[in-house]
Protein backbone atom coordinates (compact mmCIF):
# COMPACT_ATOMS: atom_id res chain seq x y z
CA UNK A 1 0.00 0.00 0.00
CA UNK A 2 1.36 3.36 -0.68
CA UNK A 3 1.67 5.91 1.74
CA UNK A 4 1.84 10.00 1.58
CA UNK A 5 3.92 12.42 3.09
CA UNK A 6 3.66 15.75 2.27
CA UNK A 7 6.83 17.54 0.82
CA UNK A 8 7.09 21.12 0.92
CA UNK A 9 9.39 24.21 -0.25
CA UNK A 10 10.29 27.57 1.33
CA UNK A 11 11.78 30.14 0.00
CA UNK A 12 15.13 30.51 2.64
CA UNK A 13 13.32 29.58 5.53
CA UNK A 14 13.46 25.84 5.69
CA UNK A 15 16.13 25.01 8.48
CA UNK A 16 13.64 27.76 10.89
CA UNK A 17 10.61 26.10 9.94
CA UNK A 18 12.14 22.61 10.41
CA UNK A 19 12.88 23.24 13.68
CA UNK A 20 10.04 25.03 14.82
CA UNK A 21 8.20 22.11 13.80
CA UNK A 22 10.56 19.51 15.81
CA UNK A 23 9.56 21.70 19.13
CA UNK A 24 5.97 22.19 18.71
CA UNK A 25 5.05 18.96 16.83
CA UNK A 26 7.26 17.28 19.78
CA UNK A 27 8.81 15.64 16.16
CA UNK A 28 12.31 14.69 15.83
CA UNK A 29 14.26 16.16 12.78
CA UNK A 30 16.13 13.25 11.30
CA UNK A 31 18.16 15.11 8.64
CA UNK A 32 18.78 18.84 7.07
CA UNK A 33 21.36 19.28 4.55
CA UNK A 34 22.16 22.10 2.76
CA UNK A 35 23.74 22.62 -0.52
CA UNK A 36 26.86 23.14 -0.01
CA UNK A 37 26.75 19.77 2.55
CA UNK A 38 26.45 17.87 -0.40
CA UNK A 39 28.81 15.20 -1.81
CA UNK A 40 30.55 17.01 -4.57
CA UNK A 41 29.00 20.43 -3.98
CA UNK A 42 28.80 22.94 -6.39
CA UNK A 43 25.71 24.96 -4.97
CA UNK A 44 24.43 27.56 -7.28
CA UNK A 45 25.00 31.36 -6.10
CA UNK A 46 23.28 32.16 -3.23
CA UNK A 47 22.17 28.30 -2.49
CA UNK A 48 24.74 27.19 -0.33
CA UNK A 49 23.49 27.89 2.88
CA UNK A 50 19.80 26.77 1.67
CA UNK A 51 18.10 23.31 2.42
CA UNK A 52 18.42 21.05 -0.09
CA UNK A 53 16.42 18.18 1.90
CA UNK A 54 15.28 17.83 5.40
CA UNK A 55 13.10 14.86 7.15
CA UNK A 56 11.43 15.61 10.12
CA UNK A 57 9.62 12.32 11.64
CA UNK A 58 6.36 12.56 13.33
CA UNK A 59 4.53 10.39 15.68
CA UNK A 60 3.08 7.23 14.18
CA UNK A 61 6.10 6.75 11.61
CA UNK A 62 4.86 10.04 8.98
CA UNK A 63 7.24 12.40 7.73
CA UNK A 64 7.39 15.63 6.97
CA UNK A 65 9.58 16.59 4.43
CA UNK A 66 11.31 20.12 3.11
CA UNK A 67 13.47 21.95 1.40
CA UNK A 68 14.62 25.63 -0.10
CA UNK A 69 13.52 26.75 -3.65
CA UNK A 70 16.94 28.03 -5.35
CA UNK A 71 17.52 31.96 -5.04
CA UNK A 72 15.79 34.06 -6.88
CA UNK A 73 13.23 31.02 -7.96
CA UNK A 74 10.32 31.66 -4.89
CA UNK A 75 8.10 28.66 -4.09
CA UNK A 76 4.23 29.53 -5.21
CA UNK A 77 1.87 30.60 -2.13
CA UNK A 78 0.90 27.64 -0.54
CA UNK A 79 -2.71 26.81 -1.28
CA UNK A 80 -5.10 24.34 -2.12
CA UNK A 81 -4.24 22.02 0.47
CA UNK A 82 -3.96 21.83 4.43
CA UNK A 83 -1.27 19.58 6.81
CA UNK A 84 -3.99 17.94 8.89
CA UNK A 85 -3.00 17.18 12.16
CA UNK A 86 -5.42 14.88 14.90
CA UNK A 87 -5.31 14.94 18.08
CA UNK A 88 -6.83 13.00 21.44
CA UNK A 89 -8.31 15.41 22.77
CA UNK A 90 -9.23 19.48 22.76
CA UNK A 91 -6.33 20.38 25.34
CA UNK A 92 -3.77 18.35 23.44
CA UNK A 93 -5.01 20.26 19.97
CA UNK A 94 -5.42 23.72 21.43
CA UNK A 95 -1.94 23.54 22.60
CA UNK A 96 -0.08 23.08 19.17
CA UNK A 97 -2.85 25.61 17.88
CA UNK A 98 -1.62 28.05 20.18
CA UNK A 99 2.30 27.73 19.46
CA UNK A 100 1.30 27.07 15.59
CA UNK A 101 -0.44 30.08 15.74
CA UNK A 102 2.10 32.82 16.72
CA UNK A 103 2.73 35.16 13.90
CA UNK A 104 0.44 33.35 11.72
CA UNK A 105 -3.33 33.57 10.68
CA UNK A 106 -6.17 31.80 12.31
CA UNK A 107 -8.52 31.30 9.60
CA UNK A 108 -10.50 29.11 12.03
CA UNK A 109 -10.33 29.08 15.52
CA UNK A 110 -10.34 25.77 17.42
CA UNK A 111 -13.90 25.20 18.26
CA UNK A 112 -16.38 22.74 18.43
CA UNK A 113 -18.40 21.33 15.36
CA UNK A 114 -21.13 19.29 14.29
CA UNK A 115 -18.22 16.07 14.19
CA UNK A 116 -16.01 16.82 16.62
CA UNK A 117 -15.24 18.91 20.07
CA UNK A 118 -12.18 20.84 18.27
CA UNK A 119 -11.36 21.55 15.14
CA UNK A 120 -9.49 24.71 13.60
CA UNK A 121 -7.62 25.91 10.84
CA UNK A 122 -4.39 28.42 10.69
CA UNK A 123 -1.23 29.44 8.36
CA UNK A 124 1.53 29.72 10.13
CA UNK A 125 4.15 32.46 10.00
CA UNK A 126 5.93 30.20 7.51
CA UNK A 127 2.81 30.12 5.15
CA UNK A 128 2.24 26.37 5.37
CA UNK A 129 -1.55 25.82 6.18
CA UNK A 130 -2.73 23.38 8.99
CA UNK A 131 -5.94 21.52 10.16
CA UNK A 132 -6.67 20.24 13.48
CA UNK A 133 -8.50 17.93 14.41
CA UNK A 134 -10.10 16.03 17.75
CA UNK A 135 -11.02 12.91 17.76
CA UNK A 136 -14.59 12.10 17.50
CA UNK A 137 -15.99 11.27 21.15
CA UNK A 138 -12.80 12.66 22.72
CA UNK A 139 -12.79 15.75 25.04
Amino acid sequence: MATIDPYITFDGTCAEAMRFYEKTLGAKLEGMMTWAEMPDAKPMAGAADRIMHATLLLEGGRMLMAADSMPGQPPAPMGGFHLCLGYPSVAAAQKVFDAMSAGGQVTMPLQKTFWTEGFGMLVDRFGTPWMFNVAHGAG
